[in-house]
Parts: structure tokens; C-alpha cells; sequence
């Protein structure tokens, strides 16, 4: 096993006299997933993985140096903010090492009274990881974090080191593994009557001038033959959805994962950048099928409305938060293996102060998940949907001690507990939507989540 070592970082953290210790090591030949899974008796429940549209970046955390959950409605933002900025701001690191990533993610509605998997979930969940990994630049880095108030904490160090070599020596003697695809015993639409009665009860709402779009989702609830791990379920969305962001949160018994095609922003070196994705149809049979269905989508009114609701939103954000910033005028294609979206690129230059979380908490949640006017629409969705969404389209993901970082809004996703998991997917409701057209548009949103899951809708 080869090492290149770099700095070993010690941080008076002031508040509250806690020293945040950092050792970070280059590592040859190491595969993001085989490391996540070398944490699987130890540190399950309490490691995450994240990979980039791009895969420029991966991430992978095992164990918690520290973790944030609060309650706090919509000061979470804020308080997570905060948290994050006194853990961090005496950290002096050099330009060329990854620095620590507080990974995480909000819940879509922190309002929301419904009982079910997301019970006892904060309304804010994030953590800092004992062992991160970062592959960037076709190089691996893995850092060792130590967040403690002992005042001699050398030998526990010492000990880190130990495990964070026997986790680098099982991913690599374990690389090669592959994992098969669950067997499904049971497929269940959860509260199929009360969708249809939720989609005609909005969209009469939204006739009467009450709301101008209100996104309204489902959920299904598979059952397996045996418990899947965490490693099986994000081995299997990186072979079928390899074109989308990637992400895995666990907390306790729950793996929150999925393959969104959904950025909410991302921020570097205080330059930030947005896309509004809404509208959206399926994939041809053939090159010829999908172009028709392409232009169809372009000039359908319905989408094209509903995808102006987010383009508005998101610019008024940015007006609020950046020096300047561009919206081009029209929408393109997004692709992706089983859906096509209308999608326009934002980007602006922040004010100084402004950061990543107030970037998200204004955009949270975006018109393309919740509807327009927002207040109106959440209103709606609480007293219709018959579920709690917990993650699902919320926005998860990552920051830096610099203020870099990245959050993407979880949908195509799955909260998998042992043998269950519950796969979520919604639409736009407006004044001319059909039941059934909503209901159909949510299998095609179910498939990726449900074929990586070993399961097909009998079409």
C-alpha cells in the first residue's frame, strides 16, 4: 500500500474549546464504493457517499467526528451555517489538500405532521466524517478527523491511524466486488386512491385561482426477500443511472440514496450556479421517436409554464444573493436514460457575504418541487399528499470551510430500511392536468429507482 503523507492540522476551535485534528494521506489504487463498504459492520449507520454528475468528485465519509441535527424550522439553515462556520474558522489548510466536508441534507418540509419511515428523522441532518475520502483529479486522498476536547489525544490518534489503514487494506484487497440486485417478494402502492383524489382536489383549487402549481408526489413501498446493505443499493445506481449526481445518507437503521438529475446550486470560489429542471417527458424507442418527443416537450405550453415558474424563482434568488448573474432566455434538453427535461443553466457572482446554505435555504423548496406561489402550495401539499416526504426532495449535500459546495435536490431517490424500501416520485399540478396522465408520469419518475432496486412495472 502505498502512501504519500501530507499535513497533519491542529485547530483551536474557540467556542467551545473542542481541537479539530486533520491527517490526510494520497492513496494509490482505491476504489470510492470498496472503502465505503470496508465501513459496513463498524460504521453503519453513519457513513455517506456523494459523486458528482461529472464524476470529477467523489466523497465518501465513514464514522462521525461530529454530527449537526436540529429541529429548527426555517432558522435550520441558519443554525447549521452557524455550527459549520465555528467549527471552522481558525482552519489554516493548504491550497492542494481536501479540506473537511460537512455532508447532510434538509427535509423537504419541516412542517409536516405525517407519520411513517421518516419517524424520529431531525428536520437537519449533517456530519463531518472520522475517515473522508476525496477522489478529485484522478487522485484519492483520505483524511483522518479528530474532534475532541481531550487535551492529549495522541494515542487515540494513533489508533485512527490503525483503522484508517485496515479500512484502505479491505477496500483494496475487496475492490473487485460486485453485488447482485435484490430480489423483490412484494410491490406497493402506497395510498394510490388518496393520489388520484389529491391530484383532481388540487387541480380544482389551482381552476379556482388558489394556487398557480402545486407538485403532488407518491410513494411505493417494496419488500425484499432479504435486508439490503447500503454498498448493494449504491453499487446498483452506479451502473444504472451513471449520468446523474449520486448520493447515500445513512442515520441509524435508514440509507437515504438515489440519481437525481437535479442540481439545487453549487458554489466555487463565490461564483454560484443553479438549473431550473421542470417539464419533462419520456425517452423513444428511437433516435427519430426521441427527437419528435424532444421538440414536443419544447413547445408544449403546459411545460413550458411550469418550467417558467422555477426560471422566475430562481432568478429573483439570485438577484437577491449575487453581484450579477445570467439566465438565458430559452430552455434545452436535459437527457437521461429514462426521462428528458426542459433545463436552463444559471450562474451569478455572490455578494461577499452571501454563501452556499442562504443560496439554498431562499431556493428551498424550488417550484419544480413544492409549486408557485410556494406558501400556497406547501399548504396544499400538507393537507393532500398523505405522506411524509422526509429527504425526498429536499435539497442534500455537501460544503467546504471555504464556503465550496454543492447541493443537488433528492429526487429519484429511496429511503431503504432492512428488507424495505419506499421509492418517492411527484409531478406539477396545474389547472388543465388529468389524474391518470400525473399518475402515469410517476412510473416513468419510479423507474430508475425501481429497476436498480431489481423491480419493473408490467407495461
Amino acid at each position: 500500500m502505498q502512501h504519500k503523507w501530507l499535513k497533519t492540522t491542529e485547530v483551536e476551535v474557540a467556542s467551545n474549546k473542542l481541537s479539530f485534528y486533520i491527517e490526510t494521506i494520497e492513496v494509490n489504487q482505491l476504489s470510492p464504493l470498496a472503502f465505503f463498504a470496508a465501513g459496513e459492520k463498524k460504521y453503519k449507520g453513519e457513513r455517506f457517499f456523494w459523486q458528482n454528475r461529472e464524476k470529477t468528485l467523489t466523497i465518501v465519509g465513514l464514522g462521525q467526528a461530529i454530527a449537526f441535527e436540529n429541529r429548527l424550522g426555517h432558522q435550520r439553515f441558519d443554525e447549521i451555517e452557524y455550527q459549520w462556520k465555528e467549527l471552522t474558522k481558525n482552519i489554516v489548510m493548504e491550497e492542494q489538500e481536501p479540506q473537511p466536508i460537512l455532508f447532510g441534507g434538509f427535509t423537504f418540509d419541516p412542517e409536516n405532521k405525517e407519520s411513517g419511515e421518516w419517524d424520529g428523522f431531525p428536520q437537519s441532518y449533517f456530519t463531518v466524517a472520522t475517515f473522508q475520502l476525496i477522489k478529485q483529479h484522478e487522485k484519492t486522498y483520505v483524511s483522518i478527523h479528530l474532534i475532541t476536547d481531550q487535551q492529549d489525544s495522541s494515542n487515540l490518534f494513533d489508533e485512527l491511524r490503525e483503522e484508517r489503514d485496515r479500512l484502505i487494506h479491505a477496500a483494496q484487497v475487496k475492490e473487485l466486488k460486485t453485488y447482485d440486485k435484490p430480489e423483490i417478494l412484494s410491490v406497493h402502492e402506497r395510498n394510490k386512491e388518496d393520489y388520484f383524489q389529491a391530484v383532481e382536489s388540487v387541480t380544482n383549487l389551482i381552476r379556482n385561482q388558489e394556487a398557480d402549481k402545486v407538485v403532488i408526489a407518491r410513494s411505493l413501498e417494496l419488500e425484499f426477500k432479504d435486508s439490503v446493505s447500503s454498498p448493494q443499493a449504491i453499487y446498483q445506481i452506479m451502473n444504472e443511472q451513471p449520468e446523474s449526481f449520486l448520493f447515500g445518507l445513512e442515520r441509524k437503521n435508514l440509507l437515504f440514496f438515489g440519481a437525481t438529475p437535479e442540481r439545487l446550486v453549487k458554489v466555487e470560489n463565490q461564483y454560484a450556479y443553479s438549473a431550473c429542471v421542470a417539464g419533462s417527458i419520456r425517452r423513444g424507442t428511437t433516435a427519430k421517436e426521441d427527437k419528435w418527443l424532444g421538440e414536443q416537450l419544447l413547445s408544449d405550453s403546459k411545460n413550458l409554464i411550469e418550467h417558467q415558474y422555477v426560471v422566475d424563482m430562481i432568478e429573483s434568488t439570485f438577484k437577491k444573493l449575487c453581484a450579477q448573474y445570467k439566465v438565458p432566455k430559452r430552455p434545452k434538453l436535459l437527457k437521461i436514460r429514462d426521462i428528458q427535461h426542459l433545463y436552463t443553466p444559471v450562474e451569478g457572482k455572490l455578494y461577499q457575504d452571501a454563501s452556499i446554505l442562504q443560496l439554498v435555504k431562499h431556493l428551498h423548496p424550488t417550484p419544480a418541487l413544492g409549486g408557485a406561489p410556494r406558501s400556497k402550495a406547501l399548504q396544499m401539499i400538507r393537507e393532500f399528499e398523505k405522506m411524509n416526504r422526509g429527504l425526498y426532495a429536499g435539497p442534500i449535500g455537501w460544503m467546504d470551510a471555504d464556503g465550496n459546495g454543492e447541493f443537488v435536490v433528492a429526487i429519484r431517490s429511496a429511503a431503504l430500511i432492512d428488507n424495505k424500501a419506499y421509492l418517492y416520485a411527484g409531478g406539477g399540478i396545474v389547472a388543465d392536468s388529468n389524474p391518470m396522465t400525473e399518475y402515469e408520469e410517476t412510473l416513468v419518475k419510479f423507474r430508475p429507482m425501481l429497476r436498480a432496486l431489481g423491480g419493473q412495472f408490467n407495461e
